[in-house]
């Protein structure tokens, strides 16, 4: 079983949302997020999450209006019995470049917990995160939450692959704890 789990922020466990998520009000939890998360929690699993933020510095999302967005997800979780041990995030400096993949937060994560690659698992929904999960060497699901299909529909790469399909988070989770499968 993996021992960190790291999940994409936008698509995974929030709504995705046009134009992205500029402040707490515009972000909800996917129905049954939390209740995943918990589950995860419950086994014992180190969760995390991982997002690239390309509006950060540019309009009203600064550092600040970032830290009150994830205290306002995680009071989300909490309202539904669930925790992130941590949450870290990309930006571009303004004028910047687009944000990078999240692959040297992927690293941080799993140099701060100390988890080798291939005891973490990367739960995502754009191919950008899953190319990075996989430079990183952990293991990666795409649920079809967020762009997930889109990201199916248009083709995976073979680098990406094994690559496991999950339809949202909790069917991921499942696939995480072993739910529904014999052992043998």
């Amino acid at each position: 079983m993996a021992r960190l789990v790291i999940l994409e922020r936008d698509g995974v466990l929030a709504a995705d949302r046009a134009g992205g998520i500029r402040n707490p009000g515009e972000l909800a939890l996917l129905p049954g997020a939390g209740r995943a998360l918990a589950r995860l929690n419950a086994a014992g699993t180190l969760t995390a999450v991982v997002t690239r933020q390309p509006l950060l510095g540019r309009g009203p999302l600064d550092e600040a209006m970032l830290a009150r967005l994830h205290d306002h997800l995680r009071d989300l979780l909490a309202a539904e019995g669930a925790r992130l041990d941590r949450i870290g995030h990309v930006g571009v400096a303004p004028g910047g470049p687009p944000a990078p993949p999240a692959l040297a937060p992927i690293r941080a994560l799993l140099q701060d917990f100390r988890c080798p690659p291939d005891r973490a698992v990367l739960v995502g929904h754009c191919l950008d995160d899953l190319q990075a999960a996989a430079a990183a060497g952990v293991a990666r699901i795409l649920v079809q939450t967020g762009r997930g299909r889109t990201t199916q529909g248009a083709g995976i790469p073979r680098d990406l692959l094994p690559l496991r399909v999950a339809g949202d988070l909790a069917a991921a989770v499942d696939l995480i704890l072993g739910v529904g499968q014999e052992d043998g």
